[in-house]
C-alpha cells in the first residue's frame, strides 16, 4: 500500500483498531506491550480518552503523549500493582499462542516438561487477565498463533475463568484481539473468539484460512475503521514520524 496524504497504511489502521480498546474506560492506566500498542494508547489519550493515564515504560506518568519528556507524577512499582490488583489497569499484551476462549501462551512451545522452544514465562499474564481488563496485539495474525489448544496457559481465557470460580471471574475480561488482518472479540453468547471486522482489503477467508480453529462469523462483517484526518496527522507527524510502527506492521 502506498502511503499518500489521505490514504492510511494497515499500520495505521492497527493503530486506531488498538486504540479503540480503551474507548470509554475514563481513568485508567493504559499499559502496552509492542509499539503499535504504544502509539494506540498515546493516539486514544490525544483524542477520546483525555483521562487515560499513561507511563513511559518505567516510573513516571506522562503529563503530555506528544512529550514522553514531560512529566506528570511518580508512579511507583508498588502503586503500579496496586491499580493493577484494583481493576485500574487495562493492558495490551501480546501472545505467542492464543485459543478461542481467549487462553494465551508466552511460556513455552511443545510440552511443558520438555517445550521445544522456551518462551518469555508467563510473567505477569494470569494476575493481569484475573485482576483488570486486558486486550491482547498480534502483529502477524497466523494459525500459528491461533490454536485449538495453547500448549501452556499464561492468561486465563474466559472458559478457565468460569471454571474456577468468583475468584477469577469475578473482574476477569477479554476486550479485543487485533491483528494485522483483523479486529476479533468474544462478544458472544459462550464468550468463543468472533470476528468483529477485517482491515481495509482484507476479506474473511483469508482471516479464517490464518486462524487455526474455528471462527464465530457474523452474517455481515464490518470494515474496521481507517484513521481520520486528525488522527493521521497525530500518527506520522506527532507521535511516530520515524515510522516504527511500519516496522511492526509493513505496508
Amino acid at each position: 500500500m502506498t502511503r499518500t496524504a489521505t490514504a492510511a497504511t494497515r499500520a495505521e489502521v492497527c493503530v486506531v483498531a488498538c486504540a479503540e480498546a480503551w474507548r470509554g474506560d475514563g481513568e485508567v492506566l493504559a499499559a502496552t506491550a509492542g509499539t503499535v500498542p504504544a502509539l494506540a494508547a498515546r493516539l486514544a489519550r490525544l483524542t477520546f480518552g483525555p483521562e487515560l493515564l499513561l507511563t513511559d515504560s518505567e516510573a513516571m506518568l506522562l503529563a503530555d503523549p506528544e512529550d514522553p519528556t514531560h512529566i506528570e507524577g511518580w508512579l511507583p512499582y508498588r502503586r503500579h500493582l496496586s491499580l493493577a490488583a484494583r481493576g485500574r489497569r487495562h493492558m495490551m499484551m501480546g501472545a505467542s499462542q492464543l485459543d478461542r476462549y481467549g487462553n494465551q501462551n508466552i511460556s513455552c512451545i511443545g510440552p511443558w516438561e520438555r517445550p521445544a522452544r522456551q518462551l518469555l514465562g508467563a510473567r505477569g499474564a494470569p494476575s493481569n487477565t484475573v485482576n483488570h481488563p486486558v486486550s491482547y496485539w498480534v502483529p502477524r495474525h497466523s494459525a500459528r498463533v491461533f490454536v485449538e489448544r495453547v500448549d501452556t496457559v499464561s492468561g486465563v481465557g474466559f472458559d478457565r475463568a468460569a471454571e474456577a470460580g468468583p475468584a477469577a471471574a469475578r473482574f476477569h475480561g477479554l476486550r479485543r484481539v487485533v491483528t494485522d488482518l483483523a479486529v476479533l472479540d468474544f462478544a458472544t453468547a459462550d464468550h468463543r473468539m468472533r470476528l468483529a471486522s477485517v482491515h481495509p482489503g482484507v476479506d474473511v477467508p483469508l482471516v479464517r484460512e490464518r486462524t487455526g480453529f474455528e471462527l464465530q462469523v457474523p452474517d455481515e462483517v464490518p470494515t474496521t475503521r481507517e484513521p481520520g484526518a486528525e488522527e493521521l496527522r497525530l500518527i506520522r507527524e506527532v507521535l511516530d514520524p520515524g515510522g516504527a510502527r511500519d516496522r511492526e506492521v509493513p505496508a
